[in-house]
């Protein structure tokens, strides 16, 4: 099994123990993360939708970025992965959501290096949580292969453990 499938399935079953439903936001992943959860059967019960949001304006009609974050912030940045994980609960039956921007390369520049990914999570009735990683300039296949598994788990953090 490998390790995209051994963290979906854990996210899977941890959200199934809940009632929970997931739904994902994805730039620079382009839908791995979408992918990952639905390569598992059954996932169809726990997995509402994915939102591939690779351009701005994408960003802005389907989730609700804000062109004013954008415009102060850029695409990656924590603000906007945060707008990116709500407007993907706001627009989907989950009730938690991950969310994906940033630059896997090649390319990069100064104040935003290739390498550079910002992720958020939300839960719907709580305050949404975001981070930067720096992967740098490892491969645009591996910076987004290490973007999904990340993701994936901060999935798994995010989700509280069912209490009998």
């Amino acid at each position: 099994m490998s390790e995209f499938n051994a963290m979906a399935t854990q996210v899977l079953q941890s959200c199934r123990q809940l009632g929970w439903h997931v739904a994902t936001a994805e730039s620079c992943t382009g839908g791995m993360i979408a992918a990952a959860l639905t390569e598992i059967p059954g996932s169809s019960d726990v997995f509402d939708r994915g939102f591939v949001t690779y351009s701005n304006r994408a960003k802005q009609d389907m989730l609700g970025v804000l062109a004013s974050t954008l415009d102060a912030r850029g695409a990656v940045s924590e603000e906007v992965a945060a707008e990116m994980a709500v407007g993907a609960l706001a627009n989907s039956n989950a009730d938690i959501a991950v969310s994906i921007t940033g630059i896997a390369g090649p390319g990069g520049s100064e104040h935003k290096p290739e390498g550079r990914v910002c992720f958020g999570v939300a839960i719907r009735g709580a305050n949404s949580i975001t981070e930067t990683l720096e992967y740098g300039a490892i491969g645009r296949d591996r910076v987004r292969n290490a973007a999904c598994v990340h993701a994936l788990r901060a999935l798994l953090k995010s989700v509280p453990e069912k209490t009998e």
